[in-house]
Order: structure tokens, then sequence, then C-alpha cells
């Protein structure tokens, strides 16, 4: 077995988890270990894991907590793991089964990375979307992209554990865009070892994804992760500039929303900050 320890959050999603549950029982070289973290379901959740767990050889283990949302879910499965590498998958996703085997001989053989993503294979509504060229993922530095849009799946990463060590854990603040935030912090000093196979398969589309639940506002959980990673991080000059860039771009179009919305004192708040960026020579 791989030294790894795989973790899925979920969220009553019991008529799909067990798809993603199957995916790691398939894999070429099974994890050491399975955990399962239910972030406050009100299905039958445990029963599904209940009944893979006594199925397969992987070891898996169940928790529950109360609804506190994804970053609060993948961290304390972190903090319960015990392998020195971690994959996560969604639980409305699939792996392809050489996944783990591929990327855990990447890291293993090439050490100066701690982190590695996978190329994807994407459907909506179950039918197959193809990727646009700023969504397929980059090998090597990738901060200046990862500014513009969350180019790391979370489904496809696998990474050894001193990267929270190092970077800390997902913000709990943040309901959405938590891996944003993270890969933003990682990626302004670390490569991203890129598998160039579509090893995983993410599906999307539907009104239970917590994408499509923030979609509207979806852009301040954005600008909160820019604001504190200029704020907290010691980014190089071009870096900065680019963060800030970033910020004022997202804030500017955020704050005419409201204003178009009429959300008057939320717009006069993002305005004001794009305007401190661009005038105060704050990058």
């Amino acid at each position: 077995m791989l030294d790894v320890s795989v973790i899925i959050p979920t969220f009553d999603r019991s008529m799909r988890l067990h798809k993603a549950l199957a995916s790691v029982a398939r894999q070429r070289e099974l994890p050491a270990e399975l955990i399962v973290v239910d972030d406050g379901s009100t299905d039958t959740t445990k029963e599904v894991v209940v009944a893979f767990s006594a199925s397969t050889s992987v070891q898996c283990r169940y928790y529950f907590q109360s609804n506190r949302g994804p970053a609060a879910a993948r961290n304390l499965g972190i903090g319960l793991a015990t392998r020195p590498y971690l994959a996560f998958l969604d639980s409305d996703d699939e792996w392809h089964r050489d996944k783990l085997a591929a990327q855990y001989e990447a890291l293993s053989s090439n050490p100066g990375y701690l982190v590695s993503h996978t190329m994807e294979r994407w459907y909506r509504n179950g039918e197959h979307l193809n990727q646009k060229k700023q969504h397929i993922p980059l090998h090597g530095y990738i901060f200046a992209r990862a500014l513009r849009l969350c180019c790391v799946g979370m489904s496809t990463v696998m990474v050894r554990r001193e990267l929270f060590d190092r970077y800390g854990l997902f913000d709990e603040t943040l309901r959405c865009c938590e891996d944003y935030d993270l890969w933003l912090r990682v990626s302004a000093f670390e490569k991203f070892y890129m598998v160039d196979k579509k090893f995983t398969i993410k599906h999307g589309g539907r009104p239970d994804q917590v994408s499509y639940r923030f979609r509207t506002g979806m852009d301040r959980f954005r600008i909160q992760a820019l604001a504190k990673l200029i704020v907290a991080t010691s980014l190089d000059n071009d870096q900065h500039r680019l963060a800030c860039s970033e910020l004022e771009k997202r804030c500017t179009i955020y704050g005419r929303g409201c204003a178009k919305h009429d959300k008057n004192v939320e717009a006069s708040h993002y305005l004001k900050l794009a305007d401190y960026c661009r005038t105060q020579l704050y990058c």
C-alpha cells in the first residue's frame, strides 16, 4: 500500500459518495488509509461509508462534525491523517485507477516538490466539457495564473504533509474559495508538479455544489484571500505588484456590481479599496 492518507469531505451526498469511494478502492496501488469527514449530513452518508468499509480492504475511517464548511472538514481530515502524503477527493468526483500511484511516484522521485496535481476530465450534468486553455493545469511556478483563477483542482491534489506545516491550513472563515486562498499562499513560493494525465474526473453543474450556492458574490471571498495574501505574505516585488493589480481589478468589478444593485455601502467599501490600490502605490 502507498504511504498516503486520502481525505474526502462530504455533506449530504450519499447518492454520489459511493462513486468517489469506489474510485479509491479501484486504485492500482491502494492508500494506507481513507478518511471521510461528514460535515453535518442529514442523509444516509454514514450508512454508505459503513457499507463501503465492510466491502473493501482499504482502511476507512468515518468522522462526523457539525456543518462548518469544506475548509473545516478538510482541516479535520488533515489533523486525523497519519501518513506523510495526503490526497484530497471531493465527494462528487472520481479518480482514474492509476492516479495515486502516478502522483506518489512523482513526489517520491522529486523531493523538491511539496505538491502535485493532475489533468482533469470535466463533466457537467453528465456531458463532457472541453477545458478552456486558461483552465489547463500548469507545471512549475503557477503564481501568476493562480491569482486570476483557482487553477488547482482539489480532487487532483497530492501533497507532502509538511506543506501544511509551512503554509498553514485551509482558512475556515472562507465558506467558498478556500482552495484559491491556500494555493495562492503556496504558489508564491513552491513549484507544482503536474502529472500530465487526465487522472481526475470532475462532475459539476449541480445546485448542491458550494461554487453554485455562492455563485452570486463569490468574488468577495477571492478579494478577502487576495487582501490577506498582500498583508500577511512576504511576496517579492513582482508578486506584490501582480497581486495588487488583481485585487484592484476584482474590487472595481465587484464594487460596480454592488452599485448597480443599489448596495451602496458595500459598493463604496470595495471601490475605495480599489482606489487605494491604484493611487497609494500600494503595489
